[in-house]
């Protein structure tokens, strides 16, 4: 059966986090209280919509819907003067090799984020031509860990979800795979991504015959 491979961008392809966590820091900021980089690891993998919500319940704050819409605007403006610069040096370590060897093998791949930036970004880091198709924010309603995200990406590549092999450094990613019924691959502290079936620091420990064992597999 052919095998398809999903990675999700934020923490796996590139280091975005920081950038987010800046802005949302910048909006708690104006709204009177402080956001610590530990809060902000209650992000990972989660929807704009939800992060704002979870901000708001640690400030303490209730937003009227007209509010709420304005401050999600507003956060996102920031984030994107954030990542105005982003350049091929934020890729992180080993993820061009791994995606050029899929590459060099005709294995379909495809990006599977909650971000809504995600082919801006792709761009912006020179990797956009790896991916045959995107799903991010702007294509799915339920956010990670519903596995809506990856089951649309593996039927936009034509692969069974039980064939594609997806990348994730969050909790929700991870849970949202194995919804999913594919096989997962955290890429972070394997303690808090212990529900993956692979676990590596970052893309210099898998090695090309692991990818390989990977295609081969029935």
């Amino acid at each position: 059966m052919k095998k398809g491979f999903i990675f999700d961008l934020d923490g796996v392809i590139v280091d975005t986090a920081k950038y987010h966590y800046l802005a949302w820091k910048k909006l708690a900021n104006e709204l009177g209280f402080e956001f610590t980089k530990e809060q902000n690891e209650l992000f990972k993998g989660v929807s704009r919509k939800r992060c704002l919500e979870i901000l708001l319940e640690i400030g303490k704050i209730e937003a009227t819907k007209e509010q709420f819409g304005t401050w999600m605007v507003e956060k996102n403006v920031d984030y994107l003067k954030y990542i105005e610069n982003m350049d091929a040096s934020e890729i992180l370590p080993d993820v061009p090799r791994v995606l050029q060897f899929l590459k060099d093998r005709e294995i379909p791949i495809a990006l599977g984020s909650a971000s809504k930036n995600a082919q801006p970004i792709l761009e912006k880091v020179g990797l956009l031509a790896y991916f045959d198709t995107i799903v991010d924010g702007n294509n799915v309603t339920k956010a990670k860990p519903n596995p809506e995200v990856f089951l649309l990406a593996a039927k936009q590549i034509g692969v069974n979800a039980t064939d594609c092999v997806v990348f994730e450094d969050a909790v929700a990613g991870v849970e949202a795979a194995n919804a999913a019924n594919m096989i997962t691959i955290g890429i972070g502290d394997s303690e808090v991504l212990s529900e993956a079936k692979y676990n590596f620091r970052d893309f210099t420990e898998i090695n090309t015959s692991f990818i390989q064992d990977l295609i081969n597999r029935n």
